[in-house]
This record gives structure tokens, C-alpha cells and sequence, in this order.
């Protein structure tokens, strides 16, 4: 019986890597150029898979948009296929919410074109997380199909998936990659040679009746216009395989429905296929910003839009905007940074303008906050679902002392004046700034104009507690305006200055999703003492003992934290290669200062030599805030070196065998890594926001790869690795090309660079850990006068984590999880409505709660529109 080779005509399109996106966009313009000519021509080309991501689309027709009609009618006639992704992306190095708002995005915008996704194509991840098969089947996939990653176990090319939530997809496994078929030749003997030959190579996937699944295409490779007729010409001319085109979904469709292998969780094995884990550590940069900004907009932007903001004032532009860049930033090419220094900058530059868009909606939703509670002061507003207490930072009127509070820095009352002629008005304005008479944007927060007889009077109000009047923009306008036309003319600014004082202190039981009004809490105060060989600082909850030889720090008796180790580097953007050299670990001079003494918050700063950072200190300053058992650091140095990783190691006091991180949807627990022959095992795992490792937990921004070392017996955090180079041919640790040789200078990280990370030991709770640290409680100027009282919450649940808070077609939605193996009830007291998938579609209805399974998560839609 023949074997039937199922050819699917395709092309693989990074829309930037090793060339800039623009240079890519001319190739793939001529490319989709081609392909719709010849697929209205030559009806006899059945089928083109246009892989899996509908950005390529809207790429091409914001050149070509007269070709929209074209590109519908295709798709609309079954010859196209996109979607469902928006853009393919990495799993490890992005948010769960990013993961799905990519989805949803293709699946609308492919449906808008007319087509149906049916195949969660995943051709080219660096490995695949745990939860995808359940977040495929919410968007009502029921196939995928994967090459890196999968483990040695799985021994057929069809295997059944399953998530830890026991959701489960047919996945089709490409043994050699989605390049298979690529360049097929014209000649039908060499055809034939070729598929002989990957039939022997791959034939133990197959089984002796399997079909074989033929991918023709590659990377930005164009349709062979040929290919019909050669599939035909082989038919006539053999009868060992039968060839035929195919879809993708046609395929996975007509195959059997059982798969004799299953495999639970992640996929991230090295045994076949190189997973590239070098990813995690190179460009830190572009991962601390990935996290600033998803972090901004999860946590803070839609929360407080959706919770303060009248429906009819979401702001949904601007929050489009921000997701739009942030999915085309989660590219695997892209946040994974294995690109040129050119396309790196663009993605950085997409994230400052979702950070600035976010931005906006946060403000957005403070503004209604501090003009919504009866008594005026300042209103603290908790972004995050849960109660919790915390330090906050804010800028109060006056000297008096504030109880509970801890004074950072203040500023007298005063009156200044400056005088000079029209023309002077720039450099007044600066020379004030200078002093400290003019807040950060050298601007005042009121201001009124007169002319008098000694001429111009412009007068200054500064008061760091409040913010600019509206009319403070028409009023410098007009006195800009009266300098210019009077350049020559006297001129005075005059600058009435508020006493103020920028304090710390900490609140209490502030409701979750909620306010409280500002009422700093004493107790548990933070103590800072010298002690013989270094600096103690205890709150009641944690004791630090920072070394002042080694410059390392104890926490509660266990000695050694964030040592920092650096050891030569000798991969490439996609893998960490150790060199000959022994590491480096012992600081040549160590000098601790206390910088805050208490009794809110104590930090004292390290500073510490090293022979490979010269002439440039490390510096960590070491906080410990009253009330917390949290230590935070943060890290800092003007980078010089080249070719070599940072790591910060951080002692156990016990020996472990895994550890346990965040990844979308869940916690992962990894121990012993597989690896093989183009990749060898190596233990350096991702962790999205925390790992566990015993009994320490640390929480970090950005900072995505850590191991376990020392025998178990301490875990390792990268703080940054520096490479020249994109791919090197074959380095130690993957000895096989993943990309082109250039020369790279801005992944070297010249110049500063600061790392921010938290550890805290025996914490019962990493995720509640990971959100207080990296989101604030915000403290606002309340106005008074609104109709809320002194506390409350705008909206309750209970149960369940929450990935996602916000508004979908005027609703309030709200996409909940559970990171444990049991079941439980999450609950919206007072409030009802439907449970939705990823697509939108309602799967039933509830009323105050509804059951969520172990590992599962679900997005509920609220009946009410408005929480007043």
C-alpha cells in the first residue's frame, strides 16, 4: 500500500530578526505578490499555509491595501489559511495574558477576513508551556502542531497532550523541524530520492503505515509555482508514495483520532531539537522592559480603568495601542532578542510606547479615585485583588511630623524671584529648575501673568502635593507669547515655593480592588545596629545581617545571599558557553553604608570591586520595610565587560533537587534537564516572575533564567549576560548553527544597568510575593466632596488568582486561575453572569460563584456594567 505524502505549501516569516522589519516587509510584499497571483491563476495550487500568524497580513496590505479583496476572497475560498496566532510567539519569555490576548487578536482578525482557525501552529517556539493545550482547547482548538521540545518519550508523530488542568490536544509532531520540504527539487527521481531518504530518517515516527506530513516551505521562502506538477508527475511515475496537497487542518483532521503516546506539561527537552535556552539571559534589557510593561498594563492600567472609570470612558485605544505593541514585541524572535542590535532598539522602542499609553489609563483611573471619597487627604487605591498592607511613598504638605512615617527628604517654604529681560524667559525657568525652586518638569503647578509697571510679572505657584492646574498650559502659553513680542522688555518670575516633605510609611488592611484613606500604622519598626563584621537590620519578622567583608548578606542565620559570581561566556545570543577560566566570586574591596535607618523602611548600600567590571563598583542596596518579611535589592554597575554571564547566588540552607517557577497559568517543577545532541542538558530554567527553590522564594523583574547549584544547595539568578555575536557556528553548548554570524555591539549591555529582585524565605504565598512586590499600592491627592466613604473595594472575588481585569464590549471581565491541584469556588458576591472561552463565546451562565478545577482558568463576564 502507498504511503500518502501530504504536502502543505508554506512559508515560515520572522517578521524581524537578523534584518530589521521594514527589510523584511520588501521581501515579504514581493513574496504575497507572487502567491496571489499564482493562487487566482493556477487554481491547480490548491493551498497555501501562510504560518499560522495573521500579522503577515496586515503587514502586507498597509503597503498593498488595494489587494484586500484578493486576500479575502482567497481565504474566503478555503486556499489561504492564517491565523490563529496574531504573531508567534515565545511562551517563557511573556506573560499568560500576553499568550492570550495574541491569540484572541488573530482569531479576530483572521474571522474578520473570513477564515477559521483550526490548528494551534506553534512551528518554531523555544519549547512550549505546560498550560497551552488548555488555553488551545478555551479557544476551541483541538490540534497542535510542535517540533522543539519534546522529550525523548514521545516516539510517534502524533501524540496526545495533555495541561496540568487535564486539557488535552492531538499534537503532530515534526521530527526534523517545519522545513522538512523545503527547496523540493523539479526533477521527479530526485523527489523521490529525497522523500526516500527523510522516510528512512524519521521513519520510526511513523510506523509502517503512517502518513508522512511533507512541510514545503522555510524560512521567508516563497511558493515553488512547480509543485503540482511535480506531486503529479511522481504519482505516474511510482507507486511507493502517493502524493497529494494538503492543508494543514485537512490533514490533522483526516488522521486517526487516537494517539498511542501521552505526555503532561511543558515540553522543553533538548533531545532532539536545540530549545535555545540562552534566550532567557541574553538582551536583559528587553526582558526587564517586557516586564515593566505587560506588568503596567496587567496589573495597573486595565484594573484601574475598569474599576474608577465610567464605561463609557474605557479607554480602549489607548489600551489597543499598548496590547498591540506589546504582541508584536512577544514574537519569538523578537522578546527572545537573538536579532540584530537594529531590531532590538525597534522593540524596545515598542515597549516605551505601550509603557507611555498605559501610562495614561493609569492616570486616568487615579484621577477618578482622588476625587471620589467624601474626606480629602490622600486616598490609597489597591490595584490588586487581595487585602494587603504595604509601604508607600508619598508627598505631604508642611514639616510636622507624621506619625508612623519616615521623613526622606524636604523642602522649605520660600519665595524667589528672578528678573531679567523677555529674552531671558528660557533661562530663568532653567536656572530655577536647577535650584530645586521648580518640580521635575521645571514647570509650577499654577501660575498667573500680569503686566505691570516694572513690566512682565509672571508668578509661580510650586506645591509637590498637588498637580498642574489645566489652565497652567494657557497661561505659560500666553507668557512665552507677551516674552517673545517684549524680548527686550524687564521681566520677572516669581516662584512661591509650598513646604513639603516626601515621607515612607506603611498602611494596613488597604481592600483588595479597593481605597483607604491615608493612615500610617506604627509597629514592627526596623531596627538597624552594628555588629561584629557588619550591619544588622531586624523588623520583628526577618533579620538581615549584611557582611561587610564579602559584601553578601544573611537572612534569618542563613549567611551568603547574593554573592555575585561572573565566569567567561564563550555562546552567542541563543546559548550560555562556559569558557576555560575559573569563575569570579570574591570582590576586591567591599565598603556597606546605611542609607535609610528606619524605623519604616532601612536600606543600606554595598559596594563592592571587581577585577571584570573596571574602574565600576557593584552596587546593591539591601531594604528591608517594616511589616514585610520580604528583602528586596537592587542591584547596580556601569557595565564594561564583554563575553561573560553575572549571576547572583543565593544560599538555601538545605539541598534541594528542584525547584518550582511561575509560568502561565502555573507553577512548573523541574529537576533533572534532557538534553542531546545538538543540545546538551543544561539545568538554567525560566521562571516568569518567582521561583521556588526549598524554602526560599525569589521574585524578580525580568530577570528570566536561574539553576540550582552547588550540588542543590544554592540557586543561581542571572543578572545579565553579554555576548558579541548573534549565532556562533557551534559552540560547546549546541554545537549546530541557530542563526547567522554577525557581529553584534549593543548585546555586549555597555554601559548601566540595574537589576531589581526580592527574596523572601518560607513564604506561604510566591504569587501573592511576585504582585506586591512589582505592583504598588498608589497614593493619591484626594479632592473630597465625592460620594465614597473612608474605605471600601469596587469589586470582590475569592478563590482564584486573577491574570486579567478589564472591559470587553462595554462588560466587565475578569480572567481568573488556579495554581493548585485542587478544586475550588470562586466568588463575586453580589454580582452574576456568563462564563466566556477565548473566543468569546458563552459556556454557561452563574450567579454570586462557579467551580474552577485544579489548574484550570476560566473568564467570566459580569451582567453589571457600571460598579456605582
Amino acid at each position: 500500500m502507498a504511503r500518502v505524502v501530504a504536502v502543505v505549501p508554506h512559508t515560515h516569516w520572522d517578521r524581524e530578526w537578523y534584518a530589521t522589519f521594514e527589510s523584511y516587509r520588501v521581501r515579504l510584499v514581493s513574496m504575497m505578490d507572487q502567491l496571489l497571483d499564482l493562487l487566482e491563476s493556477h487554481p491547480e495550487f490548491e493551498h497555501f499555509h501562510l504560518d499560522g500568524q495573521v500579522a503577515l497580513i496586515d503587514d502586507y496590505l498597509a503597503i498593498r491595501p488595494e489587494s484586500g479583496p484578493r486576500v479575502a476572497a482567497l481565504i474566503g475560498q478555503g486556499r489561504l489559511a492564517i491565523g490563529p496566532w496574531y504573531v508567534l510567539m515565545d511562551e517563557f519569555c511573556v506573560s499568560a495574558e500576553t499568550i492570550v490576548r495574541n491569540l484572541q487578536m488573530g482569531l479576530t482578525r483572521a474571522r474578520s477576513l473570513g477564515a477559521d482557525p483550526a490548528v494551534g501552529y506553534l512551528p518554531d517556539m523555544f519549547g512550549h508551556a505546560a498550560q497551552m493545550p488548555q488555553i488551545l482547547c478555551q479557544a476551541g482548538l483541538e490540534h497542535a502542531v510542535v517540533w522543539r521540545g519534546v522529550p525523548a518519550a514521545v516516539t510517534d508523530q502524533v501524540f496526545t497532550w495533555s495541561a496540568p488542568s487535564g486539557d488535552r490536544v492531538r499534537a503532530q509532531y515534526l521530527p526534523v523541524g517545519y522545513a522538512n520540504g523545503a527547496f523540493l527539487p523539479k526533477s521527479v527521481a530526485e523527489l523521490i530520492d529525497r522523500v526516500e531518504a527523510h522516510e528512512t530518517e524519521i521513519g520510526g515516527y511513523l510506523g509502517p503505515e503512517g502518513d508522512l506530513l511533507l512541510m514545503n516551505g522555510g524560512d521567508h521562502q516563497f511558493p515553488q509555482a512547480w509543485m503540482p506538477d511535480l506531486l503529479d508527475a511522481a504519482n505516474r511515475a511510482q507507486d511507493h508514495f502517493r502524493f497529494r496537497q494538503a492543508s494543514l487542518a485537512g490533514f490533522l483532521t483526516g488522521q486517526p483520532a487516537g494517539a498511542p503516546t501521552t505526555w503532561a506539561g511543558e515540553l522543553r527537552s533538548g533531545a532532539r531539537a536545540p530549545v535555545l535556552m540562552g534566550v532567557l539571559s541574553n538582551r536583559v534589557d528587553v526582558k526587564q522592559a517586557a516586564h515593566r510593561t505587560t506588568e503596567r498594563l496587567e496589573r495597573l492600567a486595565e484594573p484601574l480603568a475598569a474599576l474608577w472609570l465610567p464605561p463609557a470612558l474605557w479607554p480602549a485605544d489607548l489600551l489597543d495601542g499598548a496590547w498591540l505593541e506589546v504582541i508584536r514585541n512577544s514574537a519569538h524572535d523578537s522578546i527572545c532578542a537573538c536579532s540584530t542590535d537594529e531590531v532590538v532598539r525597534a522593540v524596545r522602542h515598542r515597549y516605551d510606547t505601550a509603557l507611555a499609553l498605559a501610562a495614561t489609563a493609569v492616570d486616568a483611573g487615579l484621577a477618578i479615585a482622588g476625587v471620589a471619597t467624601a474626606a480629602p487627604g490622600t486616598v490609597i487605591v489597591n490595584p490588586l485583588p487581595f487585602d494587603r498592607g504595604g509601604l508607600v511613598e508619598t508627598t505631604m504638605a508642611g514639616h510636622d511630623v507624621v506619625p508612623g512615617a519616615q521623613v526622606l527628604s524636604s523642602l522649605p517654604a520660600g519665595q524667589v524671584a528672578r528678573h531679567g529681560l523677555g529674552a531671558d524667559l528660557a533661562a530663568i525657568l532653567g536656572r530655577l529648575a536647577e535650584e530645586g525652586w521648580l518640580g521635575p518638569s521645571g514647570r509650577g503647578v499654577a501660575a498667573t501673568l500680569e503686566s505691570t509697571p516694572a513690566g512682565l510679572m509672571i508668578d509661580l505657584v510650586e506645591d509637590a502635593t498637588k498637580k498642574a492646574d489645566p489652565a497652567m498650559a494657557a497661561v505659560m502659553a500666553e507668557a512665552w507669547a507677551r516674552a517673545g513680542a517684549g524680548r527686550a522688555a524687564p521681566l520677572t518670575v516669581r516662584v512661591s515655593r509650598r513646604a513639603t516633605q516626601k515621607v515612607v510609611a506603611r498602611v494596613e488592611d488597604v481592600p483588595g480592588w479597593g481605597w483607604a484613606m491615608y493612615h500610617p500604622v506604627a509597629g514592627r519598626e526596623v531596627a538597624v545596629r552594628l555588629v561584629d563584621g557588619g550591619i544588622e537590620v531586624a523588623n520583628g519578622l526577618t533579620v538581615v545581617v549584611v557582611d561587610t567583608a564579602d559584601g553578601t548578606f544573611s537572612v534569618d542565620g542563613v549567611a551568603g545571599h547574593n554573592a555575585i559570581v561572573e565566569e567567561a561566556d564563550e555562546g552567542d545570543t541563543y546559548n550560555f558557553s562556559p569558557g576555560s577560566r575559573p569563575p569570579v566570586s570574591a570582590p576586591l574591596s567591599v565598603t556597606a553604608d546605611i542609607v535609610e535607618a528606619g524605623p519604616v523602611r532601612a536600606v543600606v548600600r554595598v559596594c563592592r570591586e571587581y577585577g571584570w567590571s573596571p574602574g565600576a563598583a557593584v552596587v546593591s542596596d539591601v531594604s528591608v520595610g517594616a511589616g514585610e518579611s520580604v528583602v528586596r535589592v537592587t542591584t547596580s554597575f556601569d557595565h564594561y565587560g564583554r563575553d561573560h554571564r553575572v549571576r547572583a547566588v543565593f544560599p538555601l540552607g538545605t539541598t534541594v533537587a528542584t525547584t518550582v517557577a511561575e509560568c502561565a497559568f502555573a507553577t512548573v517543577e523541574r529537576g533533572q534537564p534532557e538534553g542531546g545532541p545538538q543540545e546538551p542538558a543544561l539545568a538554567t530554567y525560566p521562571s516568569r516572575r518567582f521561583v521556588t527553590a526549598g524554602p526560599l522564594s525569589v521574585t524578580h523583574e525580568g530577570l528570566l533564567e536561574h539553576e540550582l547549584i552547588d550540588g542543590g544547595r544554592a540557586l543561581a539568578v542571572t543578572l545579565l549576560r553579554a555576548t558579541g555575536i548573534l549565532s556562533r557556528p557551534a559552540p560547546a553548548a549546541r554545537p549546530n548553527v541557530a542563526g547567522p554570524a554577525l557581529a553584534l555591539r549593543d548585546s555586549q549591555m555597555p554601559g548601566p544597568q540595574e537589576f531589581r529582585y526580592a527574596l523572601a524565605r518560607d513564604s506561604a504565598d510566591p504569587w501573592a510575593l511576585a504582585d506586591a512586590v512589582w505592583t504598588p499600592l498608589m497614593a493619591v491627592p484626594a479632592e473630597g466632596d465625592g460620594p465614597l466613604p473612608d474605605r471600601g473595594r469596587r469589586l470582590t472575588v475569592i478563590g482564584a488568582r486573577v491574570s486579567s481585569l478589564r472591559r470587553v464590549d462595554g462588560a466587565l471581565e475578569v480572567r481568573v486561575f488556579n495554581p493548585t491541584d485542587q478544586a475550588t469556588t470562586v466568588s463575586f458576591p453580589a454580582h452574576s453572569g456568563d462564563l466566556v472561552d477565548l473566543t468569546g463565546r458563552s459556556v454557561g451562565g452563574w450567579d454570586g460563584a462557579f467551580p474552577l478545577g485544579p489548574w484550570a482558568f476560566a473568564t467570566a463576564r459580569l451582567a453589571a456594567r457600571s460598579l456605582d
